[in-house]
């Protein structure tokens, strides 16, 4: 894979690159929200600090603290906005620090505010987060909610992401895997559960449409 101007982060985030705003949202990481460190591109003094930041994650330096692992992917895509580049972000890191760990981890960044928020929280591994990135589109969500619903391991989610990668379907991928995409168990209240109940005899439905037809206009 080259490394070009292609290969930066999207402009259309939801937010600047390299601000905490999952590391520092105190609804997610409690008091530690208060040690959430933002990556300015466009600031001189900020980039020295993330290319140290990024040196030491890479040299294992920053542990393997999810939120500090989230503190090194913002880093390393704060990093590469300011150099242009993920192999010129690598060289600004310094020695031992690898263009495919700065192109890993600052896609580990770039990925869906709510995907991002299951890795702060520890629904997803950081290390199954990094295979999440390489998936584009919708299938980086069905594979995400995989691995919180069905307790995927790492090594399936690098497999499966690969896999897509090739022309393969999500779906495919993981119905091989032992899951149904689009299923999801809930518990519900014995009283909505009588009455889902007995909606979905009277209209001759399953309770899955009935529960669908509700989301669907709820979430409009």
């Amino acid at each position: 894979m080259t490394d070009g101007p292609t290969e930066l982060p999207p402009t259309d985030r939801e937010s600047p690159v390299g601000a905490p705003v999952i590391r520092g949202d105190e609804r997610v990481a409690g008091e530690r929200a208060k040690e959430a460190v933002e990556f300015d591109p466009d600031d001189p003094e900020s980039i020295r600090d993330a290319a140290e930041t990024v040196n030491a994650f890479a040299h294992g330096e920053l542990g393997d603290d999810r939120f500090y692992m989230l503190r090194g992917a913002a880093a390393c895509a704060a990093l590469v906005r300011a150099e242009g580049s993920y192999k010129a972000a690598a060289e600004r890191a310094g020695d031992g620090v690898t263009v495919s760990f700065i192109r890993k981890w600052a896609r580990v960044h770039d990925l869906p505010r709510p995907v991002r928020r299951h890795v702060a929280v520890g629904h997803i591994p950081p290390t199954a987060a990094k295979h999440i990135a390489r998936v584009g589109g919708e299938a980086r969500y069905q594979l995400a909610f995989a691995v919180i619903d069905n307790h995927l391991t790492v090594r399936e989610v690098r497999a499966i992401a690969s896999e897509v990668n090739d022309g393969r379907s999500i779906e495919e991928a993981l119905r091989e895997r032992g899951v149904t995409p689009g299923e999801l168990t809930v518990t519900l209240p014995l009283d909505t559960y009588r009455d889902l109940r007995r909606r979905a005899a009277l209209e001759d439905a399953g309770p899955g449409r009935i529960v669908t037809d509700a989301l669907d206009a709820y979430l409009e």
